[in-house]
């Protein structure tokens, strides 16, 4: 793992810092890093841009002269592309311009931007900036005592707010969030600029990553059991309101009291708590038709058809795209799922107006 000097705003040595080689350390790879700044770049335009074609300019309708026996060229109408005030032919319309970038493409150029800065030794780590209020005088001392020439991209915390108020008014210094790093600004800039607390690094960039999927996939589960309890006409809860009712609840709260009491004294091994608990998830599993994805990605015994979230469709196994899918839930049965508010790959929703 490379290292790096970590200076202080004077410009002085404050230690070293470690730059991740998965990261910092990698072969640029120059037809990724292209690819993806030419798509951020088509993304910035407006795509606004619009002309008239001959049948949307006003007039025109009529034929200007007979067709023979002018002497002149036959023309059909005022309102031709030859024509001073005509349409316009094959003329731009209003489209989007942005492309689709797979997210493994876009973190590989910016890891392959970064990379290319460490190489030429532009990457600069600063121990912290001292910034008491915002002050452009005191970032143009800064960048003196770090002996920065061009253009200089600076990477901050959320929280260093000072700093970036500082540094925003210098024409050749572009101020960025660590969570806004992107390849394009890293690689039109001449140094990079973190700050211990913003040196990116793929250890916590991976954690962060795997936290979020688990707690999309765990909304994904609950969201499929909330809507398949409201569809099946199920409350969550029931509230006792007559005195009937409220010593029916009374009794069945005493019955489960007394089963607690009886289980909690019945002595088990470690062996039987944990076939309970196998025994409880797939009795829950059971119920709700639905089962949550496993550690390896395997599909769960007794619950063969997959569920994809983004797209709301599940795939059975004699589906065609079954085998390219990744199950965020899995279902037993085809009811369950569509219980669930899935609907079959391949099928084709109608609306309201075609009934």
């Amino acid at each position: 793992m490379a290292k790096v000097d970590v200076v202080t705003t004077a410009g002085k040595s404050a230690g070293k810092a470690d730059l991740d080689d998965a990261i910092f350390g990698i072969e640029p790879n120059i037809p990724v890093m292209h690819q993806v700044v030419t798509a951020q770049l088509a993304a910035r335009r407006a795509g606004t841009h619009s002309t008239k074609t001959r049948a949307e300019r006003r007039g025109g309708g009529a034929k200007p002269w007979r067709q023979k026996g002018t002497g002149r060229a036959r023309q059909g109408s005022i309102r031709s592309p030859q024509w001073r005030g005509g349409g316009v032919a094959h003329g731009p319309k209003p489209r989007d311009y942005s492309q689709r970038t797979p997210k493994k493409m876009i973190k590989l150029a910016l890891r392959s931007a970064l990379s290319d800065r460490a190489a030429d030794g532009k990457v600069i780590v600063v121990d912290s900036f001292d910034f008491s209020a915002p002050k452009t005088a005191e970032a143009v001392k800064v960048l003196s005592s770090l002996e920065i020439e061009g253009r200089a991209l600076v990477v901050l915390s959320p929280e260093d707010t000072n700093v970036a108020l500082s540094f925003r008014n210098l024409s050749d210094v572009h101020v960025l969030p660590i969570n806004e790093l992107n390849a394009y600004d890293v690689l039109v800039s001449d140094y990079v600029i973190f700050t211990k607390d913003s040196l990116p690094s793929a250890t916590a960039a991976d954690t962060t990553s795997k936290a979020s999927a688990t707690e999309s996939k765990k909304k994904t589960v609950e969201d499929g059991k909330e809507k398949k309890t409201v569809e099946d006409g199920k409350p969550a809860s029931t509230t006792p309101t007559g005195p009937e009712e409220s010593s029916a609840a009374e009794e069945t709260d005493e019955s489960s009291a007394a089963e607690e009491t009886a289980a909690s004294t019945t002595p088990t091994g470690p062996e039987e708590s944990s076939a309970a608990e196998e025994t409880d998830e797939s009795s829950g599993a059971e119920e709700t038709g639905s089962h949550a994805p496993l550690d390896d990605d395997s599909m769960p015994e007794g619950f063969p058809i997959k569920g994809n979230a983004d797209s709301m469709k599940y795939h059975e196994p004699d589906g065609r795209w079954y085998e390219n899918t990744v199950a965020e839930v899995w279902f037993a049965t085809v009811e369950a799922a569509e219980a669930a508010g899935f609907t079959k790959a391949g099928a084709r929703v109608v609306s309201d107006e075609e009934e």
